[in-house]
């Protein structure tokens, strides 16, 4: 049973998967924050269904890529390459996990429950197979890695079909607010990745993977993964520029910027796998530290 509980959280990539669930459930707490009502009940639903879904998703990745991680060392002991599980048995969990946490999501919001089933789409079907081919894949990848907090920002409001119970709420409630979260999860994870891609690159090339924005570590993609740390100095203003974010949230935001801007500078002199990881470290920190004081900070319509 150990064996088996350790051989699940490799095949949902547990840390991504509650990483995923907490960007989702703190857009929840700011969507029930804008009505002014939080029901904890339904907080439960959404962290359990974006739980099932997002593991859904990873399992698919893993099966698709099982002949792939075999050739890298972070994920050769992952329980489809080493052996320990059968293909079967990971397709029967996931497929579960999809229609269970589908469902659940569904049932609390249908916009919620429609937008997961798309990400998993997106990102097993469209994103995993791109990754050898093109560099463009992390672009894709990048919409269903910022679909969360769409989905739970919508699950905080109830609906039983598309459109409805929300006559009463403000259009910024119900279109800017989510779609700034969004921009700001998509435009974070280009440094995330492209810094991950560097570090990992070597290990990458083992499967074909071609992640980095030129595909080589070279001057281009260190351009590119600096332009992309600059960005978040503008995305981070784009809370208070709508009227919902305050002066506490954008001054914690900037300070994350300048940080991963001035580590994209080093990198970009420097080049190297150390100035890399400064920037996937401040990555790590800075999305879930600017989520939790956003909704501290957040200012309803």
């Amino acid at each position: 049973m150990k064996e088996f509980i350790s051989d699940f959280n490799k095949l949902v990539k547990l840390r991504l998967t509650l990483t995923v669930v907490f960007s989702a459930s703190i857009s929840f707490l700011i969507g029930a924050t804008q009505q002014g009502d939080i029901i904890w009940f339904n907080w439960a639903l959404l962290t359990v269904g974006g739980f099932l879904v997002t593991g859904a998703a990873n399992g698919f990745n893993e099966i698709i890529e099982k002949d792939l991680d075999k050739l890298m060392e972070r994920t050769m002991d992952r329980p489809l390459p080493a052996g320990r599980m059968t293909t079967g048995q990971a397709l029967v969990l996931s497929v579960f996990m999809g229609i269970a946490g589908t469902l659940v999501l569904v049932n609390l919001n249908f916009i919620a429950g429609l937008i997961s089933v798309f990400s998993i789409f997106l990102y097993a079907f469209v994103y995993t197979p791109l990754k050898q081919k093109l560099p463009i894949a992390v672009w894709v990848g990048a919409i269903p890695g910022a679909l969360p907090p769409l989905i739970g920002y919508y699950a905080a409001f109830e609906s039983s079909g598309f459109g409805l119970a929300y006559a009463a709420v403000s259009e910024k409630a119900v279109v800017i607010t989510p779609l700034v979260l969004f921009a700001i999860q998509f435009f974070w994870q280009f440094p995330h990745f492209w810094a991950i891609a560097w570090v990992a690159d070597d290990d990458y090339k083992r499967a074909g993977f071609r992640l980095l924005p030129t595909t080589r570590k070279d001057k281009g993609s260190a351009w590119m993964i600096f332009i992309s740390a600059a960005l978040m100095i503008p995305v981070g203003f784009l809370p208070m520029y709508f009227g919902f974010g305050g002066w506490i949230f954008t001054i914690v935001s900037l300070i994350g910027a300048l940080m991963f801007t001035w580590y994209g500078i080093q990198h970009l002199k420097k080049m190297e796998i150390s100035t890399a990881k400064r920037i996937m470290f401040t990555s790590f920190a800075y999305l879930p530290i600017t989520q939790l004081v956003l909704l501290l900070d957040f200012k309803p319509f």
